[in-house]
C-alpha cells in the first residue's frame, strides 16, 4: 500500500477526498461535529486540521498522533 500522507497545509474537504477514513480519525481525536452531515462540504472546505484544533481547543500533537498510529505519515506545512 502507497504511503498515506496527511498534508495539514490541505483543508478538511480536500483531505477527505483523498482518504475516506479521515472523518472518522477526527471524530475519535474529538472533532465530533465532523460527522454532521455536510459537515465536510461546508465547513471542511475552508477548514485546515491546525485550525480546527486551534479553534476547539484540541492538542495538534495528539491528533498528529493518532494519525501516525492510523498509519499516516504528517507532512508539516512547509512555510
Amino acid at each position: 500500500m502507497a504511503d498515506r500522507i496527511l498534508d495539514l497545509s490541505k483543508t478538511v474537504y480536500e483531505l477527505c477526498k483523498e482518504y475516506p477514513d479521515i472523518p472518522e480519525v477526527l471524530a475519535e481525536a474529538g472533532f465530533h461535529d465532523i460527522t454532521r452531515p455536510g459537515m465536510i462540504a461546508t465547513a471542511g472546505r475552508f477548514m485546515t486540521i491546525p485550525k480546527g484544533a486551534e479553534m476547539k481547543g484540541i492538542d495538534l500533537g495528539a491528533v498528529k498522533k493518532l494519525f501516525s498510529e492510523r498509519g499516516y505519515k504528517i507532512k508539516e506545512d512547509s512555510k
